[in-house]
Order: C-alpha cells, then sequence, then structure tokens
C-alpha cells in the first residue's frame, strides 16, 4: 500500500481554476498508474482521469477532457490535476488513487483497480 495525501482544494468561482496535488509516500512512485475520481454528495464516485507509470499516456473522462489535466512529477512522487474552467457541477470531493503495475503504458478508469486511496480534498464551484 503506498499513502496518498491530497492537497489544492477549494472555493471557486464559475469559470476559475484549481490545482490539486497527490504526493504519495512510497518509492518508486514511478511503479504505479494514477488516478484521480470524484465524488459528489449523493453519487457514486466516478472516474477523472488516469495516467500510466511514465506519464506518457493520459484519460480523461468524456466530462472534464476539455479543461481538466492530469500529470506527474516523479522525481517529486505527486500527480497532478489541473482544473481549468471550472462548473458548478465538478464541485465534488476529488480523491487519487495508486496501482502498481508491471506495464509502463497500463491505465485504467476502473475504480476497483485501484488499490490505494487518499483521504480526498473538497471541490466547490460557486455560481
Amino acid at each position: 500500500q503506498v499513502q496518498l495525501v491530497e492537497s489544492g482544494g477549494g472555493l471557486v468561482q464559475a469559470g476559475g481554476s484549481l490545482r490539486l496535488s497527490c504526493a504519495a509516500s512510497r518509492r518508486p512512485f514511478s511503479n504505479y498508474a494514477m488516478g484521480w475520481f470524484r465524488q459528489a454528495p449523493g453519487k457514486e464516485r466516478e472516474f477523472v482521469a488516469a495516467i500510466s507509470r511514465s506519464g506518457g499516456i493520459t484519460y480523461c473522462a468524456d466530462s472534464v477532457k476539455d479543461r481538466f489535466t492530469i500529470s506527474r512529477d516523479n522525481t517529486k512522487n505527486t500527480v497532478y490535476l489541473q482544473m481549468n474552467s471550472l462548473k458548478p457541477e465538478d464541485t465534488a470531493v476529488y480523491y487519487c488513487a495508486a496501482k502498481a503495475t508491471a506495464y509502463t503504458d497500463y491505465v485504467t478508469q476502473k475504480l476497483a483497480d485501484f488499490r490505494s486511496w487518499g483521504q480526498g480534498t473538497q471541490v466547490t464551484v460557486s455560481s
């Protein structure tokens, strides 16, 4: 298991931007494919974005792909989620997740594939 700690959430007006960070405790961080998920009140946790071990492959949900960007810095054991043009419907608790994998280009959007989760960070977008 790897320990994950998210940060960067907050309150922002519609149209604004936030950058979430997720710091991992275990080295080598590059052994893990990473993902971001979110959960709004009364809704199921849903996939947002994922990135391969090296960062060379990324995948975003259709609802955010033109606005959000996932990236990682393996030297800092950190994965990021840059969120632009935020909308009220983006309001949720955002979680990062990690999956150990031997495959460099592996990415997944399946919640069940991830074994380690952070505690979440609240993002609130006001209209």
